[in-house]
């Protein structure tokens, strides 16, 4: 079958028990809903132009292959008759793909381009992990996956967007700048421009935890929060970025709120479905053009 339109969703396998004391795929049931939820709205969206290809990507090939064949019997997606199997329009296929590998970026990143050199046309940026604990493995564990994974695959894959396309990068709640920053990290986060700028504040977390001196020097012992508010300085910047080099694709941060799951401790208000709408939104809703900027609950929120 031609494919018309066609999706990559990092991070997408259904998930398991993640209070372990382990690294936790915990994006991963966000990941599988955001991937049922772009086959349910696409055929009324406008970016219906006919058979949608999405690709469930995880770096568990069991987990993953697994996930693909549980949508593939999905009550939602029956019911809806939104797969290609029961007459509708999307496809489901799962790839490898483990964003803290650079070599498994740049492969999946070059099966894209053979597969598909005309472009693709969303890519939704929601693998990440969580770590317990606080030391300085966890903080660089976090932020090798969460920061330099995900801004390694969000160069690698901006380029293979089609005109028009989107690019979401899932963050969280957790990484909002009010009252875990001091005034001076605040102001460096909100004041960033560049990938660099944030790459450094970055570094500087590294630096000040590798000292023991985090918390005197404006920083919260929280490496996951960390990595979220470097992700969503990092987007924002590949977006300006991006605009200001001529690009079409609108690229966004978000957060899906506050959901139930493993991470949780499945204390979140949030169903996996409610949590994916505002990626899906970002991903084939009418957003007036914006770019740039951090979304939660469907709309544009103070970063």
């Amino acid at each position: 079958m031609a494919f018309t339109r066609v999706a990559v969703v990092t991070g997408a396998n259904k998930g398991i028990d993640l209070c372990r004391n382990e690294v936790a795929d915990f994006n991963d049931r966000k990941g599988f809903a955001i991937v049922r939820h772009l086959a349910l709205q696409y055929p009324a969206s406008t970016f219906n132009n006919g058979p949608f290809l999405i690709y469930l990507t995880a770096r568990d090939q069991a987990r993953g292959e697994e996930a693909a064949k549980t949508l593939q019997n999905d009550t939602q997606l029956k019911k809806a008759n939104a797969l290609a199997s029961d007459g509708g329009l999307a496809s489901i296929r799962y790839h490898g793909l483990d964003i803290s590998k650079p070599k498994s970026i740049t492969e999946f990143a070059s099966f894209i381009q053979r597969e598909h050199p005309e472009g693709v046309d969303i890519v939704v940026n929601n693998a990440g992990i969580a770590m317990d604990g606080f030391d300085m493995n966890v903080v660089q564990g976090t932020l090798h996956t969460n920061y330099y994974g995900t801004l390694s695959a969000t160069r690698s894959f901006l380029p293979l967007l089609r005109e028009g396309g989107r690019l979401i990068n899932v963050s969280s709640m957790a990484g909002h700048l009010k009252g875990k920053y001091s005034e001076r990290v605040r102001f460096a986060f909100a004041s960033s421009k560049t990938v660099d700028d944030v790459t450094t504040l970055m570094e500087g977390f590294i630096s000040a935890v590798r000292e023991g001196r985090q918390e005197e020097k404006g920083w919260p012992s929280a490496a996951y929060a960390v990595s979220k508010s470097g992700i969503t300085g990092m987007t924002r910047a590949i977006a300006l970025e991006h605009k200001q080099q001529g690009g079409t694709v609108l690229v966004n941060s978000c957060c899906p709120g506050f959901v139930d799951t493993d991470m949780s401790k499945h204390r979140g208000s949030k169903t996996i479905d409610e949590g994916a709408q505002t990626p899906v939104l970002l991903a084939l809703g009418d957003i007036r053009g914006i770019y740039g900027e951090f979304w939660q609950n469907e709309r544009v929120i103070e970063w």
